[in-house]
């Protein structure tokens, strides 16, 4: 088959033999890609430092069919991930977005694999991705809000998108208020039911966590099609461990499985 090129994002590396290694990548046309990177371990191998983890690289392969590895063989770094060299939980962060990538785009067909719809979507990931690092290496932006707008985006593009504005048992529109007048100014959310529940659904849901409105606004608003809009250099204000334990929760549900690296965001949730 003929060589395919793209700019690639580096999710995960691992040996496969004494000379050569595996990269898991996130291309920018092509979705989520494995690729055998030949002579890559050797002490002047072949790729230079463009395979390090979270490197944005331009890079060459061969597809090849079925469930075999594509072959890479050029791959040409245009920028390495340096925020964790002043910040260790941006380097956590970092890792995040790369485990999240890695374990949700998964090529293989799984029960709850999050698929993206159409190769617009999967551009707009690519360049959102390339946008969260940039901004995770400049101290003027909050970890926090990056990580949940990184979130909230990853699950609208995928399809993954909890309810937010209607109640996930009834359809029945959730009508979240920040006036704490309002004697209801909270609702539940279930990931099993997928998303938030209104007042008279709120039984039905298994494993519930209950959401102040301005969480489910904070919520809404992170949800936009606009992400350039977010305003990542301020922290989350209203309910930030109530958000954490959401999305994480969600997250898992959706996956089918934990993520490690939420472990070391707790700070995230404080």
């Amino acid at each position: 088959m003929a060589a395919e090129q793209s700019d690639a994002i580096v999710l995960r590396i691992h040996p496969w033999s004494e000379t050569s290694l595996i990269a898991h990548m996130l291309t920018r046309q092509f979705g989520k890609i494995s690729v055998l990177a030949k002579g890559a371990r050797r002490p002047k191998g072949p790729f230079e430092a463009a395979l390090d983890l979270l490197s944005i690289c331009r890079v060459v392969f061969i597809p090849k069919a079925s469930d075999a590895l594509d072959i890479l063989t050029e791959a040409k770094l245009q920028k390495r991930f340096r925020a964790g060299s002043s910040n260790l939980l941006r380097l956590y962060a970092g890792y995040y977005l790369a485990e999240l990538l890695d374990r949700g785009l998964d090529r293989s067909v799984e029960s709850h694999s999050a698929q993206l719809h159409s190769a617009q979507e999967q551009v707009e990931l690519f360049d959102f991705c390339v946008d969260t690092l940039r901004l995770l290496d400049d101290p003027e932006h909050d970890v926090g809000t990056l990580v949940l707008r990184f979130e909230m985006q990853f699950l609208r593009l995928t399809g993954l998108m909890p309810t937010l504005t209607h109640c996930a048992a009834c359809g029945d529109e959730i009508a979240a208020r920040t006036d704490s007048t309002q004697r209801e100014s909270w609702s539940v959310f279930s990931a099993s039911a997928g998303g938030v529940l209104c007042r008279r659904c709120r039984g039905a849901g298994r494993n519930t966590i209950r959401l102040q409105d301005n969480a489910i606004m904070s919520l809404r608003r992170f949800a936009t099609f606009d992400w350039r809009s977010i305003d990542t250099s301020a922290p989350i204000s209203s309910d930030r461990a109530a958000i954490r334990a959401v999305v994480q929760k969600y997250l898992t549900y959706q996956l089918d499985r934990k993520l490690q690296l939420h472990s070391y965001l707790e700070e995230l949730g404080r």
